[in-house]
């Protein structure tokens, strides 16, 4: 029986092109009809395109993966994704830009070692530099609020037609509903200044 070979793309954003991992995947050989793209973040397993490559997966059979990271992110989804696949249902893993990572060449106890070994490690490569991403995020949030940079939706000041419709309305001539529409806010801004100007006046 003929090896089927199928292969598995993702690209985080509509922005990222994936031109370069089709002509990785068409140079081993793999039919069109076998290539799955998902368009979307690779934070879990919960992929429509990857489900029905994994769904369409025989014993056998050949999935090749353009890096760890296009496969996924987390470390601990990765390896069991990995056991899944290569225990479970009996396919072949490679992965084209670590020829390390390539089940075919270790059907012994000593290559499967190896292969979970080298996968251990580049998971918790990929992982250790999300980590580093979202601390140089936190460090550069942290820098730009230090340099008095607003984050989230500005503060509504009180305006002078604020003011007009507040006096107003306390003094009974106009609803609190009436008040709003003069000032040009919304419910909650509208009570959340009131608070702040009368515990100024």
């Amino acid at each position: 029986m003929e090896i089927r070979k199928h292969g598995y793309i993702r690209v985080s954003s509509k922005d990222q092109n994936e031109q370069r991992q089709l002509a990785a995947m068409r140079s081993v050989g793999i039919e069109e009809r076998d290539i799955y793209i998902d368009k979307q973040s690779g934070k879990d397993f919960n992929r429509e395109q990857y489900q029905a490559m994994k769904h369409s997966l025989r014993r056998g059979d050949l999935l090749y993966i353009h890096s760890l990271d296009r496969f996924g992110r987390n470390k601990e989804d990765i390896l069991n994704e990995w056991q899944d696949i290569t225990k479970n249902i009996g396919a072949d893993i490679v992965v084209l830009d670590m020829p390390l990572l390539d089940t075919t060449k270790y059907r012994d106890h000593l290559g499967s070692f190896i292969s979970d070994l080298v996968l251990q490690i580049l998971s918790w490569l990929a992982e250790d530099e999300r980590e580093r991403i979202r601390k140089r995020q936190r460090e550069g949030i942290e820098a730009a609020k230090n340099n008095n940079v607003k984050f989230g939706r500005p503060s509504a000041e009180i305006t002078e037609a604020f003011v007009v419709a507040y006096n107003e309305w306390k003094a009974g001539n106009i609803t609190a509903t009436k008040a709003m529409e003069q000032a040009g806010m919304k419910r909650t801004t509208f009570y959340k200044l009131v608070k702040e100007y009368e515990n100024h006046h």
